[in-house]
């Protein structure tokens, strides 16, 4: 039962993770590649402060359950369960990564922008921040992929 309740809550909260690149997919990128630079610098700096706490709890949560959920799949589950589990926690552990090295540091640029005083090439650094972005869309989606299939076909 321990592991079916970690399971759940991995399921929950990297959900939570994937529903910010699937909103990036259907939307967001389109309408922030859309938007002149001051309107892109306000909503990213409202996007950060409004982001930054819930994302690290669910960034910090999801890392913890799924690290206990690979732990537990290793002595009480199926191989496929485990090699899913695996996946999904390294995929994981990317998607930080990309963060902290990529995302981040880009973020605090932009939140150090006025919208009177930015650099002429704003647009280059936006789409570095896409960049890493999409890589984590990638490593995210496969991670959450390969929990669902664990979940459905692990036994």
């Amino acid at each position: 039962m321990t592991i079916k309740i970690t399971l759940f809550i991995t399921l929950i909260l990297y959900a939570a993770i994937i529903s910010q690149s699937l909103f990036y997919i259907l939307a967001m990128s389109k309408v922030m590649k859309n938007m002149q630079v001051t309107t892109y610098i306000e909503t990213r700096k409202l996007l950060d402060k409004h982001l930054q706490v819930s994302l690290r709890v669910v960034y910090y949560g999801s890392l913890i359950v799924s690290i206990a959920l690979t732990a537990l799949c290793l002595v009480n589950s199926s191989v496929l369960l485990f090699t899913c589990s695996i996946i999904a926690l390294v995929c994981l552990v990317a998607d930080l990564v990309l963060i902290v090295k990529g995302n981040m540091p880009l973020n605090k640029v932009f939140n150090s922008w006025t919208t009177t005083s930015y650099p002429s090439d704003w647009q280059q650094y936006r789409s570095k921040w896409f960049s890493f972005f999409h890589i984590r869309q990638l490593a995210n989606m496969i991670g959450f992929l390969s929990l669902l299939t664990g979940v459905v076909f692990g036994k």
